[in-house]
């Protein structure tokens, strides 16, 4: 993510660069030149990071293999929407530094307005005017994406009018620009990144993001195997075209709530059934068990997501690696290889647990093992003390060979144990994990 957000910036900030050839008319200062632009380079990185947000948003599944995933996908698109707004108010306070430079530097060294016709004069007052009302709310909007005590149900609803605020953005970056851009690549490049933008935009407006992979269906059963926990199996109509072990899916049972991205924890049987194991991570999800009931509608969208058993390195050492609710993707990958218990590669299967006496998984993975005699199963209980560190893993293994690591928990364990054991095993370590972090 970081090495393509660069990339992209990089992009943008070279397409500037050759344009960047405005003097003023010979008779601006040099800090007024600056001002100038800074102003401009910080206003296209700001549209230009919008807009690749916004296409991200349509949930491109063209793009899933070569961004590793819808999830990785939504994790782009959330840091492209946060340094959209850093740079867009970082225009606005560029735009607003006029005053200082005047008590500093004086008026003398100004850079000349531009004149045009009444028609454009007028179309660039207001997409002034307009920009700098949605400069305030998208700031706004980022604000809560990141306060993660703000309810999802409202943030999604006051998430939708991203789209809105998108085209007034782009109809202010339109009329604002210089003209002189429209003619360089700058201005080609902006005018493609509008248009995505513009299209995605509408997409969203008109509830046509996702509609092709959406199915409807029932709720076929519920269970609360531990406190925590909402088991629900769905069953889906024709639309649904199955999924692959370890994929995902938004699934929506409340319309005012809307859709939430869940781990499909069963494999495919070719019966249009899938299940999910919930677990209570906020209001939603810890009123989930009390709300829905057998024979309720549900729609659910996908499947999406990457991390695939098929994707598995057939050479390298396999170690399968969860914490919590994200023994999910595994529990499908454990399901699908006992339709062909022969193609079960050589696995290490760790699984971290608060508390394995009342933990549920850990019946159901004892079970599904014993039947896989390839996978190794290692459960390591906190409320016993014993919790996994990248050392005991490095120390448990025969030295040389490549390492492919598959992870699936709380970001802060697989950080601990990626840097570890990166550390250790350097360029013969492979480490994939799930970034389930949609908002």
């Amino acid at each position: 993510m970081v090495f393509f957000l660069s990339a992209f910036i990089a992009l943008l900030t070279f397409a500037w660069g050759l344009a960047a050839s405005v003097d003023g008319g010979g008779s601006a200062s040099l800090p007024w030149l600056i001002r100038e632009q800074a102003l401009y380079l910080s206003g296209v990185l700001g549209i230009g990071l919008m807009s690749l947000a916004m296409a991200l948003a349509t949930r491109p599944t063209a793009l899933e293999r070569a961004l590793g995933g819808m999830d990785r996908i939504f994790h782009l698109h959330k840091w492209a929407g946060i340094l959209a707004a850093v740079f867009a108010a970082l225009h606005w306070l560029i735009e607003m530094s006029d005053d200082l430079l005047e008590s500093v530097f004086g008026e003398a060294g100004q850079v000349p307005e531009a004149h045009f016709g009444a028609l454009l004069e007028n179309l660039r007052d207001a997409g002034e005017e307009l920009g700098e009302f949605a400069i305030y709310f998208v700031l706004g909007m980022v604000i809560l994406s990141l306060w993660k005590r703000f309810p999802y149900k409202f943030w999604r609803h006051l998430h939708r009018a991203m789209p809105v605020l998108y085209l007034l953005l782009a109809f202010h970056a339109a009329v604002l620009a210089p003209p002189e851009y429209w003619n360089k690549a700058v201005g080609w490049l902006m005018a493609a990144l509008l248009a995505a933008g513009t299209a995605a935009s509408i997409l969203a407006l008109t509830g046509r993001i996702g509609r092709d992979r959406r199915a409807r269906g029932v709720v076929a059963s519920v269970s609360s195997p531990a406190p925590d926990i909402t088991e629900v199996t769905c069953r889906l109509d024709a639309g649904w075209n199955g999924h692959r072990a370890g994929q995902f899916a938004f699934v929506g049972f409340d319309r005012f709530e809307g859709a939430h991205p869940f781990t499909i924890a069963s494999a495919d049987r070719g019966d249009q059934t899938v299940t999910f194991q919930i677990k209570a991570l906020g209001d939603y999800t810890r009123r989930l068990a009390t709300r829905i009931a057998v024979g309720q509608p549900v729609t659910v969208e996908g499947p999406y997501g990457r991390f695939l058993l098929e994707r598995h390195n057939r050479n390298a050492r396999q170690i399968w690696i969860a914490g919590g609710i994200g023994i999910t993707p595994f529990l499908s990958w454990l399901d699908a290889l006992h339709a062909a218990p022969d193609s079960a590669p050589q696995v290490e299967l760790h699984y971290s647990t608060r508390n394995a006496s009342r933990d549920p998984f850990v019946e159901r993975l004892q079970r599904l093992c014993g039947r896989l005699p390839m996978v190794q199963l290692h459960i390591h209980d906190a409320s016993l003390g014993a919790t996994l560190t990248s050392e005991q893993l490095a120390a448990s293994q025969p030295k040389g060979g490549r390492t492919e690591v598959w992870f699936c928990g709380p970001r802060q364990f697989g950080d601990q144990l990626a840097a570890g054991l990166a550390s250790i095993w350097g360029r013969r370590l492979r480490f994939r994990r799930e970034v389930f972090e949609m908002r």
